[in-house]
């Protein structure tokens, strides 16, 4: 590093990826700078400047063995700094010590027996919640979410008529159980049921895709759906609803074809929207019908729901969120994007699901297709070719926004 790119940095100040620091900090607080930021987006230490930006200089000495050992003795998983010394004019020296965002999270600091985890906030590191390490513990692929028990649930709350059509309609299953625990252990074995302190309960994913009423045990589940006549959210929505049920409809397979039964969750939203999405002209053709113009590609719209439905975190206790406005329609899926996955990469056609039950179980049903390439093969050139506007994608820790003008 340049001495002019250093004084830069410390002339900037501290922030969530830049901390300054004396070197006669303690291994543990080094430590723990380190894991909070390994728990962000990696970042820079500085050693021998002091909080106000002061360069006292290093003075210990053997600094970069000492710098290691702490790396190796008290950061867990192990994560390898560049290490660098910086010559100032008055021959004091400052040391950079440079890590890249973890991809093993979480981090933690090893120390006295404990570990504890640390994460970034601003330009301070603190103890990590309890939400906060899940979220950490499913970003590092230690934590599939999806598989969890729902408590007070049971085999009961899943709608038996969907699983049947699950097994001997969608996967034509030539083995369809019959009895109560052949049942059981086929819905164990499918990760739809799980065992949790001696009870049998239902996954977050088999609540989800196949539950009577999931949002009665998982308050997240389910799609709140709001239509305002003007570009912002008004005082009165012209609708304001909760859609909650089965994620998957019920299918008749027979004579060949494939016949909606029973809608679950996206075909109530998709009715639900279609009188906000589009409208019938004012004349009627020559067969005595009413053309309907859309504003949007109803199959980008339902693309969008789809993905909303399969990719949200379930660590985040909120409902996937749809909101219709006069120039634009919105879908925010909670949660950040998963692993390494970015909006360039996302549009480019990269694959990184974060539930992998529910992307499998909704490709059985047709929902998605096996290439799992929607965002570059229907909702970007779907909507451009109608309206002439790219969709936007805007990515934040808090969740995944898809706008598509109108």
């Amino acid at each position: 590093m340049l001495k002019t790119e250093l004084l830069e940095i410390i002339a900037n100040g501290e922030n969530s990826g830049v901390e300054f620091k004396r070197d006669d900090l303690r291994p543990e607080r080094l430590a723990k700078e380190v894991v909070a930021m390994a728990n962000f987006q990696g970042g820079r230490l500085l050693l021998g400047v002091e909080d106000d930006g002061t360069i006292t200089g290093v003075q210990r000495e053997n600094l970069e063995e000492w710098v290691m050992n702490v790396f190796q003795g008290k950061v867990h998983p192990m994560i390898l700094p560049f290490y660098e010394e910086v010559k100032l004019d008055d021959s004091k020296r400052v040391v950079v010590i440079s890590f890249p965002q973890g991809i093993s999270k979480p981090y933690v600091v090893r120390d006295r027996g404990r570990e504890e985890v640390y994460i970034r906030v601003g330009s301070t590191s603190r103890l990590a919640t309890r939400e906060q390490q899940m979220r950490l513990f499913e970003i590092g692929g230690m934590l599939h979410t999806e598989v969890l028990p729902v408590p007070r649930t049971d085999m009961s709350c899943l709608d038996n008529a969907r699983l049947v059509n699950y097994l001997k309609d969608i996967l034509q299953d030539p083995d369809v159980p019959a009895s109560l625990e052949a049942w059981q252990a086929r819905l164990l074995g499918l990760g739809f049921l799980t065992e949790a302190a001696d009870t049998i309960c239902c996954t977050i994913a088999g609540l989800v895709l196949f539950g009577k009423s999931p949002r009665r045990y998982l308050r997240q589940a389910g799609l709140r759906v709001m239509v305002f006549n003007g570009e912002d959210k008004a005082y009165q929505a012209v609708l304001d609803d909760i859609i909650d049920g089965p994620m998957v409809g019920r299918w008749d397979t027979d004579n060949g074809g494939k016949r909606l039964v029973d809608g679950g969750i996206i075909e109530r939203f998709m009715d639900a929207m279609e009188p906000f999405v589009s409208e019938e002209a004012s004349q009627i053709d020559e067969y005595l019908r009413r053309d309907t113009c859309w504003f949007y590609p109803l199959e980008a719209i339902r693309e969008v729901l789809v993905n909303a439905l399969a990719h949200r975190d379930w660590t985040r206790f909120v409902e996937i969120e749809v909101g219709s406005y006069s120039n634009r329609f919105e879908v925010i899926s909670p949660g950040a994007l998963p692993n390494s996955m970015s909006i360039e990469k996302m549009k480019a056609g990269q694959r990184s699901p974060r539930n992998t039950i529910l992307m499998e179980v909704l490709r059985d049903y047709g929902y998605v297709d096996y290439r799992g390439m929607g965002v570059r093969t229907k909702i970007v050139p779907l909507t451009k070719a109608l309206t002439g506007k790219e969709p936007e994608f805007v990515a934040s820790d808090d969740g995944l926004k898809t706008i598509l003008y109108r």
